[in-house]
């Protein structure tokens, strides 16, 4: 089985953000087991190695994976990216990955735009990666990460999408110039689950406000992300790629925006549309 692709990203993946070390090796292993085939880490995540072990014991094909990884910052230089990158290949187990993304702008890091979008740029030549995109780029970042890159593809920007933070002027930029976004921390962090109008919505179709969260995501064309540690959340998660919802609710998750941003880094993040 192959990933149900949006464009060329798969919909729906496995996040592993903050996990590490055993609870990274279980997480991994329970959602191969049960039809996970889109695994998203980062070089910062530091869990690379353990995924790629995970993998290989797994017997699922390399080629019914889809793996993305991330440069993180320190490795931004024309010197250090195309290395950085081959490690996290290495650490993996592969022979070069699916999707390779900048982690985050860094407007305030050493290193600008048009050195580091460049060297990620080479590393398709170099077969390290079979497509490149961005994390947490505002509009400004992408028009600039566009105009540098020419005619590379940009698969996909990363970007924190919830009901709580919707995103709005930077989703109807991307769908004016078909650049295919990413929802991470869609279920934000654990918040839609006590959000009474998610709840309603979730009693109505018989699905846990979870589903509802990522449902509403990928209504929208998104794809998501989200991470578990417990099977049985994986298991549910996965059930949100079968659920419909109407437009009363799609409406109504539409009232929660509140601009509520969790992921922030002061060092890093860029000026948010």
């Amino acid at each position: 089985m192959t990933p149900e692709m949006l464009g060329s990203v798969p919909r729906f993946g496995l996040g592993t953000f903050r996990l590490k070390d055993q609870v990274v090796s279980d997480s991994v292993r329970m959602a191969l087991e049960l039809g996970y085939r889109a695994i998203d880490t980062a070089q910062g995540y530091g869990n690379e190695a353990e995924i790629g072990r995970v993998l290989s014991e797994s017997g699922v094909p390399r080629s019914d994976v889809f793996i993305t990884t991330k440069i993180m910052p320190p490795n931004y230089g024309r010197d250090r990216l195309a290395p950085s990158l081959r490690e996290s290949v290495q650490k993996l187990g592969v022979d070069a990955v699916d999707l390779t993304l900048i982690h985050w702008p860094a407007p305030r890091g050493e290193v600008q735009p048009e050195e580091y979008l460049t060297a990620l740029a080479a590393t398709l030549e170099q077969g390290l990666t079979k497509q490149i995109g961005v994390s947490n780029f505002t509009i400004a970042g992408l028009k600039q990460a566009r105009e540098l890159l020419g005619d590379v593809p940009i698969a996909t920007n990363q970007v924190e999408i919830h009901p709580f933070l919707q995103n709005r002027a930077l989703v109807e930029f991307a769908r004016h110039e078909g650049i295919h976004l990413t929802s991470y921390m869609t279920l934000a962090v654990g918040k839609v689950m006590d959000d009474e109008v998610m709840k309603e919505i979730a009693q109505h179709h018989q699905a846990t406000p979870a589903q509802v969260a990522l449902a509403w995501a990928m209504a929208q064309g998104h794809s998501v992300i989200p991470s578990s540690t417990r099977r049985e959340n994986l298991e549910s998660n996965l059930k949100a790629v079968n659920l419909t919802l109407s437009e009363a609710d799609m409406a109504r998750i539409a009232t929660l925006d509140r601009g509520e941003r969790i992921a922030n880094p002061p060092a890093l993040a860029p000026d948010w549309d």
